[in-house]
């Protein structure tokens, strides 16, 4: 966290950080998702594909992924929840949050699916936050934490 922030601001920040971000994917704006990402960015989103890296790579990643939908009336929202804000001290925010993806297409019945969790590393850059790191685990191919289960 940039010094001299509580870290209410911190939350809050990441919270704004990721209502914008998500945004503009769920919008089709490709491109400016990717520029929420540092430089030597990393994103790692569907199970068996590999991670894709730096804005540019995100953008081909996302748009080779999305095809699947084109001409078709397919409306995708990403709804985070259950948001985990740990400030490293060293420049770095670590993030945790579950994930829940609405499709809605044409007139159907949206289908929430699949069910996430996501991992971030961010850090501010030139006074903004960025994605350094994200790593989504879909819950129907995740191992289960030993530790969390009943």
């Amino acid at each position: 966290m940039e010094s001299g922030h509580s870290f209410t601001d911190l939350y809050v920040a990441v919270q704004q950080f990721y209502a914008e971000q998500m945004r503009m994917l769920d919008g089709g704006d490709f491109e400016g998702y990717a520029s929420t990402f540092t430089a030597d960015g990393e994103f790692t989103h569907t199970p068996g594909r590999p991670a894709a890296r730096t804005p540019a790579g995100i953008v081909r990643e996302l748009r080779e992924f999305h095809r699947r939908f084109e001409g078709r009336r397919v409306q995708r929202r990403h709804w985070f929840n259950m948001l985990g804000v740990v400030d490293k001290g060293d420049g770095t925010i670590e993030t945790s949050m579950y994930a829940l993806v609405v499709t809605t297409e044409g007139d159907r019945v949206p289908e929430i699916a699949p069910s996430c969790v996501v991992s971030d590393v961010l850090a501010y850059e030139n006074g903004r936050l960025r994605t350094r790191t994200r790593v989504v685990e879909h819950d129907h191919v995740r191992t289960p934490d030993p530790a969390v289960a009943g």
